[in-house]
């Protein structure tokens, strides 16, 4: 029999890292809470004959990983508009949405991943390991790949405990490593890394962005971006990139009145975010979903909203903005 008091106390302390790991691989996070549960489940029926030979965490990664490499076998990545389609020239032209044929990658809440610690540097840390952008670019690589450079390089898994946790060898995952790295590279070369602000001018960033939305203002939105800013709003399909395009359409075609959107602070993947309501045609305010913010110490670089009522939720705001 199991002693369900020893599993708790030995399993329970690495929920939330294990969460961050489902979502690494799998980009989203419904998907992840689910493979964390069946992680656990697993891991319940088979810790009566855990024999200590790794350590807790490295077996429960490895359950983790072969069920995420599982999941990913029966399913195509998920993306972002961006990683499909070239950008639309004309703030005027923009798709409807590609509804269930483009799963479409999603945002995760600091909260829910965030390392449960008080050492600054291990949560910096865990948020360079969840940015936006390199959650899309993990979905470009084959899942073994994709596994090994999330073992190694955002987890620091030594390579020999990532072969047996794969069942391969130390070669093959140092080989692996390298091609991965070496795609990372070319999807996102070193000159467009983003220098990240202080927490508080990010903060005054998010805090503006959301104003100008809240009233409808063009033009504090227009002196907020960036001149080679993108937006995206999955599941649309169109997205945008420049100002000179992206203001248009927001102003045209997003803002509406004042009052039409209320938005509420929150954080994502380690960078500023808003749940996003709008306004009906009877004045009540309905869930939209959430905006996440790509900021540098000039401005806002990415606005990538994405269209998911029940993201509300996940991120632990009511029906309503009130």
């Amino acid at each position: 029999m199991t002693d369900s008091t020893g599993f708790v106390r030995d399993t329970e302390p690495f929920r939330r890292e294990l969460l961050a790991h489902c979502y690494r691989m799998l980009g989203s996070i419904q998907d992840a809470e689910d493979l964390v549960q069946e992680t656990y489940l697993r891991a319940w029926r088979s810790y009566g004959g855990f024999e200590g030979r790794s350590s807790v965490r490295t077996w429960l990664y490895q359950i983790a990983t072969n069920a995420c490499l599982t999941e990913l076998a029966k399913r195509g990545r998920r993306m972002l508009p961006s990683g499909l389609y070239a950008p639309e020239q004309d703030p005027g032209l923009y798709s409807e949405s590609a509804g269930t044929e483009v799963n479409w990658l999603q945002p995760v809440p600091d909260a829910m991943v965030t390392p449960d610690s008080a050492d600054p540097a291990a949560i910096v840390t865990a948020r360079e390991g969840l940015r936006l952008a390199l959650i899309a670019s993990l979905q470009y690589l084959p899942p073994r790949q994709r596994a090994i450079l999330v073992l190694r390089d955002v987890l620091a898994f030594p390579a020999t405990e990532v072969a047996v946790m794969l069942g391969t060898t130390t070669v093959s995952v140092k080989s692996g490593l390298q091609r991965a790295r070496a795609r990372l590279r070319e999807l996102a070369p070193a000159a467009d890394e983003i220098t990240e602000p202080a927490e508080s001018r990010a903060r005054a960033l998010l805090d503006q962005y959301i104003a100008a939305f809240e009233n409808a203002d063009a033009a504090a939105l227009e002196r907020l971006l960036l001149e080679d800013a993108i937006i995206e709003a999955p599941p649309l399909r169109t997205w945008f990139a420049g100002r000179k395009t992206c203001v248009p359409f927001l102003r045209d075609h997003v803002l509406g009145s004042p009052g039409d959107w209320r938005m509420l602070a929150t954080s994502a993947n380690g960078q500023p975010a808003a749940a996003a309501y709008t306004r009906d045609q009877h004045g009540n305010y309905q869930p939209y979903g959430i905006c996440v913010l790509t900021v540098t110490n000039q401005g806002i670089r990415q606005i990538r909203s994405f269209g998911d009522p029940s993201l509300v939720t996940v991120f632990g705001f009511g029906p309503d903005p009130s």
